[in-house]
């Protein structure tokens, strides 16, 4: 499963000895969000991250089927610490965007909480660090990314007001910044609402990944 850019870039920054456990856990929320990639029809969806999610709980006491999001997730995430069942849990956040009908601000948060808050708690642990607002970055990053996805200016809207809500770290420890590089592009995207998404991997965002790299803010 591929990454985008601006995660290829961020990954970079990883140290090489956390990277390909980093690497897995996005790559498993690549995979998830792929299931809704072609559309929204409920109920094939619902099938398909169901399987997703029982896949996931069944690591922790089975081999992985032979899949490679799910052999990475296997054999980079669980002895690292983490497990299917807590991993299990980020596809509720996806599950919600399936429901009919505009998206509720119920449906945002659980959204925000379950994907990305749990993302970014989840990579921070990778990482070795942690910091206040980390999961609240996490919902913010997600919320963007929502909005960026979305082809429904409402939504979008919708989306970006409630990223705007979080609370940010003001500034990120050397360790967790890979994370702080893409909260860093949720706040520089809360303001281009209407006026065009930048393409992901953009000079100009790489630009303010690399300052963000720079000095954590």
């Amino acid at each position: 499963m591929n990454l985008d850019p601006d995660r290829i870039l961020a990954l970079a920054y990883v140290p090489s000895s956390r990277r390909p456990a980093v690497a897995a856990l996005w790559r498993l929320d690549a995979a998830l969000g792929a299931v809704l990639a072609t559309g929204r029809e409920p109920m094939i969806g619902r099938i398909r991250l169901a399987w997703w999610r029982e896949s996931l709980e069944r690591l922790d006491e089975a081999p992985p089927p032979p899949e490679p999001v799910l052999e990475g997730v296997a054999r980079q995430l669980l002895p690292a610490g983490l497990s299917g069942a807590e991993l299990a849990r980020m596809e509720q956040g996806w599950s919600r965007l399936l429901d009919s009908g505009p998206l509720s601000a119920d449906d945002l948060a659980g959204y925000a909480a379950d994907r990305g808050g749990r993302l970014f708690l989840h990579s921070a642990r990778l990482l070795g660090g942690d910091a206040e607002g980390v999961a609240a970055a996490g919902e913010a990053w997600a919320l963007v990314d929502l909005a960026r996805r979305s082809t429904d200016l409402g939504e979008a809207g919708s989306a970006i007001a409630a990223a705007a809500a979080r609370v940010l770290p003001q500034s990120w420890p050397a360790r967790l910044r890979p994370l702080g590089m893409l909260a860093s592009l949720a706040r520089r995207d809360m303001q281009r609402l209407g006026q065009g998404w930048e393409r992901a991997g953009a000079p100009a965002r790489m630009l303010r990944m690399l300052r963000h790299r720079l000095t954590g803010r």
